[in-house]
This record gives C-alpha cells, structure tokens and sequence, in this order.
C-alpha cells in the first residue's frame, strides 16, 4: 500500500467515476484495482439487541441477521431509538478507514472549537462546511482538517467521548480510524441536549446532513417510512487491501420513532456491493422499528 499526497478535487467534478476517484485522491489514497478486489467471505455474524418494546429486540436480531446471511465482506452495524430504548450493535468496536463519513465529526469539532471561543462561524467556513457536507468535498474538508489540527480534532474527541477514534496523520483524514460505538456516541450528540454541541451546533450539523446532493442520498436512509425525516453522510474509498470501504450513518425521527443507525463496512468488491449491503440492513431496521 502506498500512500500519496493528495490532489485538490473541485466540487464540480461530474461523473461516478471521476467522483469516487476524487474522493479518493482527496483522502491521500492510490488506487489500485479499484473494481478488482475480491470481498473476503465472511461468517454469519452475530447480532445483539436489546429494547424495551416486547418482540422488538429478537426481531430486529433475526432481520438484521438475514440481511447479511448472504453478504460477503466486513459489516459492523449500529442502531439506537431513544423512543423504545432499543440498541442493536455488531462489531462495534471493529476499526474501518473512514472514509468520508469522518466529515461529520470534522464538522462538529469546528462548532465545538468556535463555541469555546464565543463565535459564530465565518462566512468562510460556512462554505467550507456547506460543500464538505452536501457534496463531500475533499479540498474543503483538507482545509478545515489543517484550521483545526490534529490537537483540536483530538480534543473534540476527547469531550464527545470517542475514544475509539483514532485521526489520520499528515493529512490523511479518509484513514482516521472509526468505529460503530463512536460514530453512535457522534450521532446522539447531534439527536439530543448535551453539554458538547450547543442547540445551534447540533441544528447546524442536521440542517446540512438534511442537504446532501440527491446522488449521495443512498445508504441509511434507504426503505424508510414516509414522514420519517432523515440526516445522513457516507463514505467510500478503495484500497488495495480489504477493496472497498463504504459507510452510512443517518438520524431519523418520526412514526414514534427517534433513532440512529450506523453502518460501517470493508472486503467489498465494489462500491455498488458495499451500499446494497448497507440498504439491507437498513431496510430491515426501519421495517421493524415502523412496525413496533
């Protein structure tokens, strides 16, 4: 595996091809065999739930355990709803590349630095903020990354309690080291009060996860009920070891429902293989919690 400076990728860029490629590239990554890796087959894996709603937990184990029965690669998945007290996880403390779905937390660490400060954001960072989320543009989310450094994004992470997340170094921030548990720990900061991210910060941080670009709308959000509101961000990149990475994380309410799902993956042999993993889980979960 070997490691490159990254190249600027404007977000006017146009194409999936090029726009993976991009992403890529914006995370430091070189591609190799972006589309030839083979997935790694992987055991049945073993769900575990638990809630507060009779029936819910052992459903939701089954369906989210049929979901993947078939599917090869590595899947961690995690999902809480604050409405029935249900949590489900598998592999949480499993590590992954991040990815793009890092620009969450690169975002909410800039609200939390300014906050301690007593500012707003500029009007710089806000169209910094507004492409990395909405478009996941790479150049933006290197410029914020280098503003903030390495001391306050591990600050950030030490007050949201993310102690399983690791940053990427010199700039690599598409290879920060994520986990189930911690982006969760992220997601709840954004869904509810809490001394970390102020009422503004949090609606901040939804109101551009509630505007990413149609062609990145794929993921979490996928099979959920009309009238459940959604937030999301994904992440994809190839490497040469473990072919694609390819992540979604989302906050949803409504139908009685108040809940977060994550779901992280890696061994996919392409990116089409890694979202369709993704969009069975989560079509399951809004399934289950709808009916409950």
């Amino acid at each position: 595996m070997t490691l490159r400076r990254p190249r600027r990728a404007g977000p006017g860029r146009t194409g999936r091809t090029r726009g993976l490629v991009a992403t890529a590239l914006g995370a430091g990554i070189l591609l190799t065999g972006v589309a030839a890796a083979t997935p790694a087959a992987a055991a049945t894996p073993t769900v575990a739930c638990t809630s507060a709603k009779a029936g819910l937990a052992a459903k939701l184990k089954k369906d989210i355990t049929a979901a993947l029965a078939t599917r090869k690669g590595t899947v961690a998945v995690g999902l809480y709803d604050r409405s029935t007290n249900t949590t489900c996880t598998l592999r949480a403390s499993t590590a992954f590349d991040s990815a793009s779905v890092v620009k969450v937390t690169v975002l909410s660490a800039l609200l939390w630095d300014a906050q301690k400060h007593n500012r707003a954001l500029t009007s710089r960072e806000k169209t910094l903020a507004t492409a990395m989320i909405t478009k996941s543009d790479n150049a933006s989310t290197s410029t914020l990354w280098k503003q903030l450094g390495l001391t306050k994004i591990r600050a950030f992470l030490t007050a949201a309690k993310m102690t399983q997340t690791k940053p990427g170094a010199n700039n690599y921030w598409g290879l920060t080291q994520i986990t189930v548990t911690d982006e969760q720990k992220l997601l709840k900061l954004l869904t509810a009060r809490n001394t970390v991210l102020t009422d503004t910060s949090r609606a901040y941080v939804n109101q551009l996860m509630a505007q990413v670009v149609s062609s990145q709308r794929w993921g979490t959000p996928y099979g959920r009920p009309a009238g459940v509101s959604w937030h999301v961000k994904n992440g994809w990149l190839s490497r040469a070891t473990n072919g694609w990475r390819v992540h979604s994380v989302g906050t949803f309410k409504g139908g009685g429902h108040d809940y977060t799902i994550t779901v992280l993956t890696h061994g996919n042999s392409t990116m089409s293989y890694g979202i369709t993993t993704i969009q069975g889980v989560a079509k399951v979960i809004h399934r289950d919690l709808a009916a409950s």
